[in-house]
């Protein structure tokens, strides 16, 4: 009687968490089918279009900036707060940069187009390999995209893709249309800014196309409508003209603003709205101007040991563009337009180089013929008889014309600051920044 309680019991006890464990199981199996059905609608709901044109084929997910819409206009005259990726119980949408500009700001774009394989040290300290900047690092466009990044953890990607890279560009969080050389005038190189302009609205003309088709392009309506529009050109326009008498050199500025502010009114009336427009840095302290063979070593430097003359048109050159920013300004009321002195920045760079670690601000890290500035128009850098500095040293130049990633780092620093900026905007606060809607 016993045992056969206790079997009775037993098997009892058994039968009763098979009963109970029936349900879980069922329970497992649902969940896994939910699992499974969520796969398969995500698969077909990001799967990218059969059709497409070339490049902008590229189907990234759905933006949120489609949903949320623009609600207000700001200005963004107070500079703002970081955000914080997410508002009102909503992913922000991406930041979206157009950069026009040269080689300060070029990401690859010339050694695309021109089929240039460079080799290190171009890119030593950061990639760890050439990327087509010409420089050991970043530049300031980089620190700017991966400050930026910072601010909305909805950016695809740190870096910019030139226009023009064939293989490996993600357009999701903008182009650089930058290319080495470029002028800001027209026919001073095959890339002016004029050229650069075009591409733009080929490209946004082509992603209204196949949003018109149904399709999803890089970037959205909404994406054109917030993006920032950098602009970094004129350095080039001006060292062409400086064997000229200072006074024709002069004459030759209103052109070359002519110009940049023409794009500005062009990208606004397409629906820009946004600008952050960099002026040029201190010629006169470059080593490539430096080593130009002068009557008498000493005559025409100023204190720091830089060419007056050619800062004196820079200066100039600053002034006509801040002014010309402001006279945009009082019509296009419903726009940001943000100039950034980079004379002052980077001028002091050099005016104070020992507090930055810096031995030789005159002195290129890669060029030919030692001090005072390692440049030989006949020997630069990437020759085979290349004069280089150590890793982790210490320069403002990199190749006599160009920044290292220590000084580009160092300016990007006092850039984003929004202390160099008329109105005093950072670039926190443009991007936190919201504008009426424009179909351009």
């Amino acid at each position: 009687m016993t045992n056969a309680g206790a079997g009775a019991t037993t098997n009892g006890g058994a039968g009763a968490k098979a009963a109970a464990a029936a349900p879980l199981r069922l329970q497992h199996y649902l969940v896994m089918a939910g699992v499974a059905a969520a796969v398969v609608l995500a698969c077909l709901r990001y799967a990218p279009p059969a059709a497409g044109y070339g490049l902008l084929a590229v189907a990234p997910p759905a933006e949120a900036a489609a949903r949320i819409g623009v609600v207000a206009v700001a200005r963004a005259a107070d500079g703002g707060e970081a955000g914080a990726g997410v508002r009102d119980g909503l992913p922000d949408p991406a930041v979206v940069i157009f950069n026009f500009g040269d080689s300060n700001s070029d990401t690859g774009g010339m050694a695309a187009v021109n089929g240039m394989n460079i080799n290190l040290p171009e890119g030593r300290t950061f990639f760890r390999r050439p990327t087509g900047r010409l420089s050991d690092g970043r530049l300031v466009i980089d620190f700017i995209c991966e400050f930026i990044s910072t601010l909305r953890e909805s950016l695809h990607t740190r870096y910019l893709s030139p226009y023009l890279k064939a293989l490996g560009a993600d357009f999701r969080n903008g182009v650089n249309f930058a290319i080495g050389g470029s002028t800001a005038t027209p026919g001073g190189s095959p890339f002016s800014l004029d050229v650069q302009l075009h591409q733009w609205l080929y490209f946004r003309a082509r992603s209204m196309e196949m949003i018109n088709l149904g399709q999803r392009p890089p970037i959205d309506r909404e994406g054109f409508r917030r993006a920032i529009y950098t602009i970094d050109i004129g350095q080039n326009d001006l060292s062409a003209y400086m064997h000229l008498p200072f006074e024709q050199v002069v004459a030759k500025i209103p052109a070359i603003v002519a110009q940049i502010k023409y794009t500005i009114e062009t990208l606004y009336s397409h629906g820009a709205r946004k600008f952050w427009i960099h002026g040029t840095g201190a010629l006169g302290c470059l080593p490539q101007k430096l080593a130009i063979p002068r009557d008498d070593d000493a005559a025409g430097l100023d204190s720091h040991g830089c060419l007056k003359t050619y800062n004196a048109a820079a200066r100039r050159f600053n002034a006509q563009l801040a002014a010309a920013m402001g006279q945009l300004r009082q019509r296009m009321v419903d726009a940001a337009l943000v100039f950034v002195d980079m004379y002052a920045i980077k001028y002091d760079l050099v005016a104070n180089h020992t507090a930055h670690g810096i031995a030789r601000p005159l002195m290129a890290c890669c060029g030919y013929g030692g001090p005072p500035y390692n440049y030989n128009h006949f020997k630069a850098c990437m020759s085979a008889e290349m004069q280089l500095c150590d890793v982790g040293a210490r320069f403002i130049s990199w190749d006599g014309v160009h920044f290292t990633e220590a000084g580009n780092a160092i300016v990007a620093a006092k850039v984003l600051t929004g202390d160099y900026s008329t109105p005093r905007v950072t670039i926190a606060g443009l991007v936190n920044s919201t504008l009426v809607p424009n179909d351009g």
